[in-house]
């Protein structure tokens, strides 16, 4: 018989960890870093330059707390709310019928790529003339940064779907809503959130754009009139407002973007 000293131990071996946490460390990492380098820049260009990471974040808490904020936040987000929506819907119509038919995505796509380079501030007056002041303009002004990429996005998708799909759709007579919705759609769904990721920030800019030049209300006015007064501090804070909640937003559809790729792949 064998003691007790003969048996010899079992080890088991860690679980490495998962990618979930691998990129929740990865994060933290990125985040402390840039804190660590803004303090620094803090330091060395001057606090009336650049405000520190703390004063920041305080501010931001003042500015929060103001009774005053809800009402320019709420005009903010109405605004941007109405102008997704319409940036979304009308260019997955734009990119769905350009693509479904291929002369006319043809012609439509070199037009489509130069007013998307054309710098939409050069038609802010244009806006004006059509919509006057207020919230019109604003989500106008959101809705032409928004549309064109979701509508590029759809068209190049549909149109690389390969041709037994459309057979398929002819032989079971279905009609052009309901091969859109049943077949076109579902195929190209990954490259639709890709394009909806980019119209979603090119929205929030332009949005934020229009309320910075024609508005009374929303966070772009509160940012035009810190820097009118040249206050630093309220800037930084609302920016990293800003950054902060487009980040996780981006944040967001870029993970459901790469899992609608994923799952897009052939096994």
């Amino acid at each position: 018989m064998h003691g007790a000293a003969d048996v010899e131990p079992v080890v088991t071996a860690e679980a490495p960890p998962g990618p979930r946490s691998t990129a929740l460390a990865d994060t933290t990492l990125v985040i402390i870093a840039f804190v660590a380098i803004w303090q620094l820049a803090s330091w060395i260009i001057g606090r009336d330059i650049l405000p520190a990471p703390v004063a920041t974040l305080r501010r931001l808490g003042a500015i929060m707390a103001d009774e005053d904020f809800s009402r320019h936040a709420w005009e903010t987000g109405r605004a941007f709310g109405t102008a997704l929506v319409i940036a979304l819907l009308g260019g997955l119509a734009i990119g769905l019928a350009l693509g479904a038919h291929r002369l006319s995505g043809e012609v439509a796509e070199p037009i489509l790529v130069a007013l998307y380079s054309i710098p939409k501030i050069t038609l802010y007056p244009v806006i004006l003339l059509l919509f006057g002041l207020g919230i019109s303009a604003k989500i106008a002004f959101g809705v032409i940064h928004g549309i064109i990429p979701v509508a590029i996005f759809t068209m190049n998708a549909v149109r690389s779907l390969r041709g037994v799909y459309f057979r398929a759709a002819k032989a079971m007579r279905l009609s052009p809503l309901q091969t859109a919705a049943t077949i076109i759609i579902p195929a190209t769904i990954p490259e639709i959130v890709s394009g909806f990721r980019l119209g979603f920030a090119l929205t929030l800019l332009g949005t934020l754009i229009g309320e910075m030049f024609a508005s009374q209300r929303g966070i772009g006015y509160m940012l035009v009139k810190a820097m009118e007064t040249n206050d630093v501090l309220t800037v930084m804070a609302l920016a990293l407002l800003l950054i902060t909640l487009a980040t996780i937003a981006s944040a967001i559809l870029l993970s459901l973007d790469r899992k609608l790729h994923k799952r897009a792949l052939p096994t």
